[in-house]
């Protein structure tokens, strides 16, 4: 999700308990937060919450693989495969660090 400065724009009304918005405003008007304005402090607040739920829904569809007999087999199928190329790969990175030593 990105926003720009060109995104449309949406004007909405939001109550919160008068506790939480004095907490931001005071990040607002110590300059603590690089949010220039209120509006701009609640809609990063808004982008981090949705980056959080994203992040968890991500999460969440690697957690049933997990459980997930079919991937299971095929990811060892795969690792098996590679097993060469990553013992290569592994004394490449070996033989690079002797050289820097």
């Amino acid at each position: 999700m990105q926003l720009t400065e060109h995104a449309e724009k949406v004007r909405t009304t939001v109550r919160m308990p008068k506790g939480l918005y004095d907490e931001a405003r005071k990040f607002v008007d110590r300059n603590a937060s690089p949010a220039g304005t209120i509006n701009d402090f609640f809609v990063a607040a808004v982008c981090a919450y949705v980056k959080l739920l994203h992040r968890k829904q991500i999460d969440a569809a690697f957690a049933t693989m997990a459980e997930d007999a079919d991937y299971q087999k095929e990811a060892r199928l795969i690792a098996e495969e590679f097993t060469q190329s990553d013992w290569e790969a592994l004394e490449t990175i070996d033989d690079a660090q002797e050289v820097l030593r």
